[in-house]
């Protein structure tokens, strides 16, 4: 691992390469804070993709793509004279002091729980802060996230089921009512119900400390495994997929199951 030194000289190096593109680059030179947006979220989910595969190369490439927007940011706000990347590090570093009075103050916490429930006062009580319990949720979270985030909040609150077993009632009760919508003839208010259901299964992840959205993205990826590897074998067999029987497909998948197994 690199010393302190190396690490300061390193970002020293990033920094004074963003001034040269800035000022040399056409392409650097013509963005705008809006320009660059739908590129920071883009590289944001490749982040997060290759965290949900623990490749750790590129968990360190992509950390790189996403420092590089940060850099990029503070440098276009200290060319407006509104900031630059010393009041990004020092305002962040403020609000981790400040928010961790349990390590720079005289507050107590002895494990995570603890400290999450310290982050919400903490948090009320912020200069400039937010003034509600849910507030600072960002409305473009994506709405998995943003349950998570809202329950995890009120939650910390108190706002909580007493024993977690007891979520269980209420996600059969959510079940039970979208099964009625759905046997109504003109279907009922079906995407609400179903959105309830899902609103009481990511509350039974957050109580069983599951993330669901990791668990869905893990999912997603078997998921994606094993429907390539059907696709791979009825193509060696010289088949297509749209002429093949369900249980022709169906007997591949088990195979694709007991291939991973195996593996």
């Amino acid at each position: 691992m690199h010393s302190r030194e190396e690490k300061l000289q390193a970002f020293g190096r990033l920094l004074d390469i963003m001034d040269d593109l800035r000022e040399k680059c056409p392409w650097d030179h013509k963005q705008t804070f809006d320009s660059l947006r739908e590129n920071t979220i883009e590289e944001t989910y490749e982040l997060a993709t290759a965290i949900s595969r623990h490749d750790m190369t590129e968990i360190s490439k992509e950390l790189g793509d996403v420092l590089l927007h940060v850099v990029f940011y503070a440098k276009m706000g200290s060319e407006t004279g509104e900031f630059d990347i010393a009041d990004v590090c020092n305002r962040i570093s403020d609000k981790l002091i400040f928010r961790h009075p349990h390590v720079y103050g005289q507050e107590a916490a002895q494990n995570a729980e603890e400290v999450s429930r310290l982050w919400e006062q903490v948090k009320l009580r912020e200069k400039g802060g937010n003034k509600t319990v849910l507030g600072g949720i960002p409305d473009s979270l994506p709405s998995l996230v943003k349950a998570y985030r809202i329950q995890d909040k009120v939650a910390n609150v108190g706002f909580d089921w007493k024993q977690r077993e007891d979520v269980w009632a209420k996600v059969h009760e959510e079940l039970h009512e979208l099964e009625a919508e759905l046997r109504k003839a003109d279907g009922g208010d079906k995407e609400a119900e179903f959105g309830d259901l899902l609103f009481a299964m990511i509350n039974a992840a957050r109580l069983y400390k599951i993330r669901p959205d990791n668990a869905l993205e893990h999912t997603n990826l078997k998921f994606m495994r094993r429907f390539n590897y059907v696709e791979e074998q009825a193509h060696m067999q010289g088949k297509a997929l749209r002429d093949m029987t369900l249980e022709e497909m169906e007997n591949l998948w088990q195979e694709a199951k007991q291939h991973e197994s195996a593996t």
